[in-house]
């Protein structure tokens, strides 16, 4: 394992470089409510998956966490439907918060991947992940647990200051929008490793690429 790669999880999202919609970034916390209350029926079917809290806890609702844990320790195994599942709603995940986030004012789409990007390899699991570490990795990512709430605090007021700079000037600050982008990479690495479990290299404390 290269430490010098660029790490496995790749996220970005496209600046608008354009005027946004201050109506609809001025009742933006009512706009998104029905594509909340999807992703809260997503959530609520996870708990069959084992998903459930211990992904949402981090942003992460629905995800296949304990039984890709099991297969992977018995069987060396990562069904591809379950890799693929969690992929595809980690990048819808991404597109709500981002909408909610102000940083793209497209409704956010259950299958397009709009102005967002997410994406990371499919494992071979008796090659790429070492059987036992998933067993640990919840307890491993605790300081990124530290990090991350420090920065969803920071996220939070940034995203209040964004609000009042998009209903005068239109335009998303840029040194805003790249803090948040920077958080939302952050927290799907944190993801990736510890809950989707699809690597083993451990995610790396800052907010670039």
């Amino acid at each position: 394992m290269n430490p010098d790669a660029p790490y496995p999880v790749q996220y970005s999202i496209d600046y608008p470089d354009r005027p946004l919609n201050r109506l609809s970034t001025f009742f933006r916390l009512f706009m998104v409510i029905p594509i909340a209350i999807v992703i809260a029926l997503i959530e609520a079917g996870g708990y069959a998956y084992g998903g459930g809290r211990a992904a949402g806890a981090i942003g992460a609702a629905g995800l296949i966490v304990a039984p890709t844990l099991l297969l992977i320790v018995f069987r060396q195994k990562y069904p591809r439907w379950w890799f693929d599942w969690n992929l595809e709603l980690m990048r819808f995940s991404a597109r709500v918060g981002v909408y909610l986030a102000l940083m793209d004012d497209h409704y956010p789409s259950t299958d397009e991947h709009q102005a967002v990007q997410l994406d990371f390899p499919y494992p071979d699991a008796a090659r790429d992940l070492n059987r036992w570490l998933p067993l640990v990795k919840w307890l491993l990512a605790i300081p990124h647990y530290v990090v991350l709430f420090f920065l969803y605090v920071a996220a939070f007021f940034v995203v209040i200051a964004a609000w009042f700079a998009i209903l005068f000037t239109g335009h998303y600050p840029r040194g805003m929008f790249d803090f948040l982008v920077g958080v939302g990479r952050y927290t799907n690495r944190v993801i990736a490793y510890a809950h989707v479990l699809v690597t083993d290299r451990y995610p790396p404390f800052r907010l670039s690429p």
